[in-house]
């Protein structure tokens, strides 16, 4: 079924709405979600449900996150971070950098399966997003690059990477789901100097965070 972007538009406000219906109040993010075409993100064939509240697999055992989970998460970096070099562990389909883009955020990301990588990198030149990809580790961060004002890690961690504090600045945010593989409990660290506050937000379900300093199997 052909869709027009009337429709996709459409959609979209209904998404946007149902955010704000669900708590997602930060009025920045709702934006981004209303600008940003999810559905482009997504595999040709499954585009009619780019719009629906779910978790949709994107192939090699990866999924493009369910907006509410996106729209929370980036809420949590938005109210503290406004503003800044924000980094993504676990590009995917591309669309949480867009939306971070779309913030107004300098955005780089980091992805580990190379057929995902390379589509988001045609995605981001598709598109004239002036996001920083690179192949590699997540788990490890992106050295050359630090200190970020924030750090978004769209993957689940046993513990977070100590790679990834160190890449913090000074009052930079990380936003991580730890905990075990089955589920996890949404986190926000705060770098103050050398030490590191922590605040425990609502439990999701995310897959692994594959890496030096994440899980080191793909299987439990």
């Amino acid at each position: 079924m052909e869709w027009s972007e009337s429709v996709f538009d459409g959609l979209r406000r209904e998404m946007v709405e149902g955010l704000r219906r669900s708590g997602i109040s930060n009025q920045r993010v709702l934006e981004a979600f209303l600008e940003v075409r999810r559905h482009l993100f997504f595999p040709e064939g499954d585009r009619d449900h780019a719009y629906d509240n779910l978790a949709w697999p994107i192939g090699h055992g990866q999924t493009i996150s369910q907006p509410y989970t996106v729209a929370y998460m980036t809420s949590l970096l938005a109210e503290r971070v406004p503003s800044g070099r924000v980094l993504e562990i676990g590009t995917g389909s591309g669309y949480q950098s867009a939306i971070l883009d779309a913030m107004g955020y300098r955005v780089y990301t980091v992805e580990r399966v190379p057929e995902l990588y390379r589509l988001a990198l045609r995605r981001f030149r598709q598109f004239g997003l002036p996001v920083e990809a690179r192949l590699g580790d997540g788990s490890l961060g992106w050295e050359d690059e630090a200190p970020f004002e924030g750090v978004i890690v769209t993957a689940a961690a046993p513990k977070e990477p100590e790679a990834l504090l160190r890449q913090l600045s000074d009052g930079g945010c990380l936003v991580i789901p730890l905990g075990s593989l089955a589920v996890q409990q949404m986190t926000l660290i705060t770098r103050r100097g050398e030490a590191f506050e922590r605040e425990r937000y609502h439990e999701f379900a995310f897959v692994p965070l594959i890496g030096r300093e994440g899980w080191k199997e793909e299987r439990p």
